[in-house]
């Protein structure tokens, strides 16, 4: 990556604003922004720079990619809030769609187009124009890549490891990237996880394979990982009720002994 850094006059003196720009994968030549403190510390987002700032600073109209006061962006996010309020007010219901990435093909057929369905040795199995899901993108997972959970102050949080069971299959397919892929289809799907079932899968993805599951190779979960994991939860929730009654006899005590300082006093 490339790192350039330089001064920012649109916060108070001493404030750097670092631009990083990647240099490989599929987001090459896009760039991060990110802003230092005269003191060093490191921002990643508006809304954490503005907690730092507090009411020193107005940032209502400021731009965090290009470090800039835009009067003009200020005044059409109210315009654009105006109307979103409006629309609301009016009964419109807000935007609040969390469906994954899927294939956005336009359509090309102009004209009325007739299906033959009588051809000897074909058989429809469905009806796509009637399909409740529409088709996902040949390796839809690869936007998922390089996205990361942070925690309510924006640190982002450590990845979890995988079992050695867990393995990813396909172009550029990491780690995170399955991990994310997985949370994904439990999510979306009601039916079972299994990965890649078909052999030939891992020698080329790009014509066997499964888009309704995730791009792993085929695994499954015996009754012992079972057990093992009930187990974790069962000492996980005995160690936070061991620490709930632990805090409770705590403020029950402090309790006590400022009820009887205050007799005595």
């Amino acid at each position: 990556m490339e790192r350039k850094r330089t001064d920012c006059p649109a916060l108070p003196p001493g404030w750097k604003k670092e631009e990083v720009i990647r240099k490989s994968g599929l987001s090459a030549g896009k760039s991060d922004v990110y802003y230092y403190s005269p003191k060093g510390k490191k921002f990643r987002s508006k809304p954490q720079l503005a907690r730092y700032l507090g009411n020193t600073v107005d940032l209502a109209c400021f731009d965090f990619r290009t470090g800039k006061m835009m009067p003009g962006k200020l005044q059409k996010s109210k315009q654009r809030s105006r109307h979103d309020a409006l629309s609301l007010a009016k009964g419109g219901k807000p935007d609040l769609n969390t469906a994954l990435p899927i294939r956005q093909t336009a359509s090309i057929f102009k004209q009325p187009v007739t299906k033959v369905t009588s051809h000897p040795g074909n058989k429809v199995k469905t009806d796509l124009q009637r399909a409740s899901e529409q088709p996902r993108q040949l390796f839809w997972e690869k936007r998922l890549k390089g996205l990361r959970s942070s925690d309510v102050t924006e640190e982002v949080l450590r990845s979890m490891e995988l079992p050695k069971g867990l393995q990813n299959i396909g172009p550029d397919s990491g780690d995170d990237t399955l991990l994310s892929a997985i949370a994904s289809a439990l999510h979306m799907s009601s039916g079972p996880i299994t990965g890649q079932t078909s052999v030939a899968a891992e020698k080329n993805p790009a014509i066997w394979l499964n888009t309704a599951q995730p791009l792993c190779k085929a695994f499954t979960v015996t009754d012992e990982q079972i057990r093992e994991q009930e187990m974790k939860v069962y000492q996980a929730r005995r160690s936070l009720e061991e620490a709930l009654m632990a805090d409770g006899l705590a403020r029950a005590a402090e309790n006590t002994r400022e009820l009887l300082e205050g007799k005595t006093a």
